[in-house]
């Protein structure tokens, strides 16, 4: 029973075995055409040669003519010269010379006096008086004296119109009488602004 078993089982193995199909295979022709048209392209492409950096030199030299040719037609640029250069000691003494100077001391006078700017080696009355109050220039005028009953209003409206302030002045020889739109007086003798009024705001100006 058992050998006839193993004779079945032999008889099948050998029918499915025989039964199964090969695998077909692809024909080496046809592999090996296309191997050789493949190499047939790469040799084409090896033989022909790059154009493109010859291109490249062509246009450079041509682009470099034309900037040689603008060159040669353009204007011819004059030479630079080297202008001499002024000495710093003169500009430094022309400002210097300029420069608007303050009174070392201001001082307050009668019309005799010398007026202007006032030096550690003379002493001047300062015509650039400015206060510091109201902002305005100090009106100074000569052989003149303020009247008793000013007030501050008049100064406020008729500084500085000479012909306004007239009708409160009364000539003086030897008076100077000084006003701004605040603070006003009359001077005779030479007189050291702080020292004769400290409630006076004025200033020198600075003088030219």
């Amino acid at each position: 029973m058992a050998d006839d078993i193993d004779d079945l089982l032999d008889e099948c193995e050998t029918k499915f075995f025989d039964s199964g199909k090969k695998p077909k295979q692809e024909p080496t022709t046809k592999l090996n055409s296309s191997l050789s048209s493949e190499t047939g392209k790469t040799s084409r492409y090896k033989d022909r040669k790059p154009k493109s950096s010859h291109i490249k030199n062509a246009d450079r030299d041509e682009l470099h003519d034309m900037i040689q040719e603008c060159m040669d037609d353009g204007p011819e640029i004059p030479e630079l010269r080297e202008q001499p250069t002024k000495s710093l000691s003169n500009s430094n003494t022309t400002d210097l010379s300029s420069a608007r100077k303050r009174c070392v001391k201001v001082f307050l006078g009668g019309s005799k006096f010398a007026k202007g700017l006032c030096t550690g080696s003379e002493e001047r009355v300062c015509d650039k008086l400015r206060c510091t109050s109201c902002d305005f220039n100090v009106v100074i005028l000569n052989d003149y004296e303020w009247h008793k009953d000013c007030d501050y209003l008049f100064f406020r409206n008729n500084i500085p119109d000479f012909d306004k302030l007239i009708s409160k002045l009364t000539r003086k020889r030897g008076c100077c009488a000084y006003a701004c739109q605040c603070t006003w007086k009359s001077v005779v003798k030479l007189t050291e602004l702080w020292s004769g009024d400290p409630q006076l705001k004025w200033v020198c100006g600075k003088h030219s």
